[in-house]
């Protein structure tokens, strides 16, 4: 197993990046379309998990923007293949992220965000020294 940063997806990648998805969050509708924009954006690093044989078994996205209070990024969409869990790629994904990071955009400040009940998230999390933030997240979907 390997984690790199994929600037293209192969057909395959797309596959098993779409079932990720699905175990992420089965109410999202993530189309392949989505999956290749996101993965060829410049301000978007598209981090995953590779087994030998090339297949995707977990992913994450780290997406970076400008503001004027600094540089500031997201961490987005950490998932794992749930027949690969317990074996520490979440942990090595994010540690990848903050590498990066350290290495090409400091400073930076790194947010994410992770649902209460993803207790080990939560953990691994806080265990790589990211806080909570006492603040209110709000989200407004605007379909076109």
């Amino acid at each position: 197993m390997r984690i790199v940063e994929l600037t293209a997806l192969s057909d395959v990648q797309v596959l098993d990046i779409l079932v990720l998805m699905r175990e992420l969050d089965p109410e999202i509708a993530v189309t392949s379309e989505m999956l290749r924009r996101a993965v060829e954006a410049a301000e978007t690093h598209f981090f995953a998990a590779l087994e030998d044989d090339g297949h995707v078994m977990g992913c994450a996205s780290f997406c970076v923007f400008a503001s004027p209070t600094g540089r500031k990024a997201s961490v987005e969409d950490v998932v794992v293949s749930s027949s690969c869990r317990g074996r520490r790629i979440g942990r090595q994904l994010v540690e990848a992220i903050l590498d990066f990071a350290r290495r090409e955009l400091a400073p930076v400040e790194i947010h994410l965000t992770s649902r209460p009940h993803r207790v080990a998230a939560n953990e691994l999390y806080r265990s790589l020294g990211f806080q909570q933030k006492e603040t209110n997240v709000y989200r407004l979907c605007i379909s076109g």
